[in-house]
């Protein structure tokens, strides 16, 4: 398969896309109510924001964060942080149903023994994108990185370990959820402007929860 053809498989058996990398598609679809009320919760306690970025920017995503670490951008830079800056408080507890579904994921992936201590949850509105990035802000580049999509689908951009490496797209659907580590771990990695719909449960919108041991 050429890295510009778009892959979109069926709900079924894992996918394995790259040494380290894996798609599970339709993998959360059962729990995704749970997932969503959890999530509806985390933003009742604190909403999502777009943060400002060290370049004086406001990001186009708007997120939150729950668990004992959250991921927050000033400034300052980009790190995480145990309080909600905007409120003071520790950022809400990550539900268990979330904690779980992350870690059976992960496992799935021949990943054992996950245990996420932060969940950034993303909310993406037709025409928004999320540019080509590593996620390097974790202590331990040991542990994957665990994503889950809800709502609106999406194109994923799964690049290399240089940003100017081509990407594959992935036509990423409502319960399928993405995992890399190891070789794979550092790799590029971003989202297409979301297309304009509606999701029967979501609206105009998708949500996508991605869970990573930060600290």
């Amino acid at each position: 398969m050429s890295q510009s053809e778009l892959f979109a498989p069926e709900a079924g058996a894992r996918q394995d896309l790259a040494p380290g990398a894996f798609l599970l598609p339709g993998y959360a679809l059962d729990e995704a109510e749970g997932l969503l009320t959890a999530a509806e919760a985390v933003y009742a306690a604190a909403p999502p924001r777009r943060w400002l970025t060290p370049g004086g920017r406001r990001m186009a995503v708007a997120m939150s964060n729950c668990g004992e670490l959250g991921w927050i951008s000033d400034e300052h830079g980009y790190r995480y942080g145990a309080l909600d800056p905007d409120s003071g408080h520790p950022w809400p507890a990550m539900d268990p149903r979330l904690r779980g579904l992350a870690g059976r994921a992960a496992a799935a992936c021949g990943f054992a023994d996950f245990r996420p201590d932060a969940c950034l949850l993303n909310r993406y509105e037709p025409g928004t994108r999320l540019s080509l990035h590593q996620d390097k802000d974790e202590l331990d580049y040991g542990q994957p990185i665990v994503s889950v999509s809800l709502g609106l689908p999406a194109i994923f951009l799964f690049g290399g370990l240089r940003r100017a490496d081509a990407c594959l797209r992935l036509a990423l659907r409502h319960g399928d959820v993405l995992v890399w580590g190891g070789p794979a771990r550092l790799r590029y990695h971003g989202v297409a402007p979301l297309a304009a719909g509606a999701h029967e449960r979501l609206g105009a919108l998708r949500l996508n929860l991605t869970f990573r041991k930060a600290g």
